[in-house]
């Protein structure tokens, strides 16, 4: 007889009989081998969806208690992407217009058991580089005309102190500014004034008053999720393009909306951001802070974030001299790689064209901006705006994309001081020489890569350097 391996179990090999057959027939049977398992193996998998800027999709099987943080890592290992914990999952109602950024440690399961079949709901895997800006920078998301305190606080709070006292469980900022409102059942819009308090989000009856009997209750927080308007006055038909709304868990649909619109990107801004803030209090603190957990060096509320050993081993060099030196102003190091850049893409150009005519090597020059993640082809105003807001109205975000009203031009779309700004960027000919401008031609480039690449160092004639880029990712 075969000599049973160690490995082999006598329910495999039917040649052996069973001594214990009531095991196998018994309904106990899957109890007994589940208790016996061990518990990585018997949690629940499911499969989700999740798309991409460019409509690709990839399926998923995960654990039932996956957190959207997990699913973004998974999917930064697949894709090796790099890591720079501004990667969010976008839960968007296609219908509606509607659209949030799941919080990190939110349950990906749970966010889809709220969903309802009548409405197209789809996450998306981008960057939104906004996240957590608040932390860093509390005083511009918070204005004061926007924000009390309570009578007993100073009234100069530093940069932290306005974030420990939203973060507090005994003191809270009351936030209150005028708000449009649409009438529950109505098509028509209502100027409000409104107050948020711990205890949820009430509008005065009577003008500005806060006195108690003029409060009346409009929303609470724990059992509904705060999304914003992606398209603006187009479905929901509100007086400013800057809505939001709250949406209860398993509602049935847009009749059980309650919709907002503030008057300008800054209010609007400042209401969401001061919500997040008081339904998650410290949970989300301790998502900004995950990605730096275990690192020396890091105190609350001044966060930077250390350099890897690998990284750490790389110096800039310079080998224009008889001797090698190296470079350690970080302003001529960054000066340095960008020439380098600069002198091998027209190298390889050189390549590539070698066998070719002029003409082909200027059509080379015309369209190699083609290839790079920042540039959007014909794309419209409006979804170049899309774009920008969903990626975050961090200073610095942009795109450059093919201009509609003039087809020989293109356009850099920009975001700064929580606004989007757009500046043509010309094509001049001197000489037989094609050029590219945004100052009237007093700082040229020859492709669009080197003006990108100037503005990435250099601010220029724009508000800010350019920052972070607005892709289209695949899955």
């Amino acid at each position: 007889n075969r000599r049973k391996k160690k490995g082999d179990s006598i329910l495999e090999n039917p040649s052996i009989p069973n001594p214990f057959p009531e095991l196998c027939c018994s309904p106990f049977a899957s109890v007994l081998s589940a208790s016996l398992l061990p518990k990585a193996t018997s949690r629940k998998k499911q499969v989700i969806k999740v798309y991409s800027e460019d409509d690709t999709s990839r399926a998923l099987e995960v654990p039932s208690d996956i957190t959207a943080r997990d699913v973004c890592q998974l999917l930064i290992l697949k894709n090796h992407y790099v890591d720079d914990h501004s990667w969010t999952l976008f839960e968007q109602l296609t219908h509606t217009g509607l659209g949030r950024a799941i919080e990190d440690h939110e349950l990906v399961m749970e966010v889809q058991s709220n969903w309802v079949m009548e409405e197209e709901t789809k996450l998306y895997f981008r960057k939104n580089y906004a996240k957590y800006e608040f932390f860093k920078n509390p005083l511009s998301f918070f204005p004061d005309h926007m924000i009390s305190f309570p009578s007993e606080t100073n009234a100069a709070l530093s940069h932290s102190g306005i974030l420990q006292m939203f973060l507090s469980s005994s003191t809270y900022p009351e936030i209150h500014g005028y708000l449009h409102a649409k009438e529950q059942g109505k098509k028509s819009w209502k100027k409000l004034y409104f107050l948020l308090r711990r205890s949820g989000l009430y509008f005065s009856t009577k003008g500005t008053s806060k006195e108690p009997r003029h409060l009346q209750f409009f929303c609470e927080f724990s059992n509904s999720d705060m999304y914003m308007s992606l398209t603006g006055k187009k479905i929901s038909g509100a007086p400013t393009n800057y809505g939001f709304c709250f949406k209860p868990n398993k509602s049935g649909g847009s009749r059980d909306l309650k919709q907002l619109c503030a008057d300008d990107e800054q209010s609007r801004t400042c209401w969401m951001t001061a919500i997040r803030l008081l339904k998650y209090g410290m949970q989300l603190y301790q998502n900004y802070m995950q990605p730096y957990q275990g690192r020396s060096g890091c105190s609350p509320l001044n966060i930077t974030p250390m350099r890897s050993i690998s990284e750490n081993s790389l110096v800039a060099m310079d080998f224009s001299g008889h001797r090698s030196r190296i470079i350690e102003n970080p302003t001529e190091a960054l000066s340095v790689a960008v020439e380098e850049g600069l002198a091998w893409r027209r190298r390889g150009c050189l390549r590539l064209n070698s066998h070719g005519s002029p003409i082909a090597m200027s059509n080379m020059g015309m369209s190699i901006h083609r290839s790079q993640s920042w540039f959007h082809h014909k794309i419209s105003r409006e979804e170049a705006q899309r774009l920008i807001l969903q990626h975050g109205l961090v200073d610095g975000v942009f795109l450059v994309r093919d201009s509609q009203s003039n087809p020989k031009t293109f356009v850099l779309s920009l975001s700064h001081g929580l606004k989007i700004k757009h500046f043509q960027i010309v094509p001049l000919e001197d000489d037989g020489k094609l050029f590219y401008t945004l100052d009237d031609g007093h700082t040229r480039f020859t492709d669009l890569i080197q003006l990108v690449e100037f503005y990435q160092l250099n601010k220029g004639v724009l508000p800010c350097k350019l920052k972070h880029y607005c892709a289209r990712i695949a899955l």
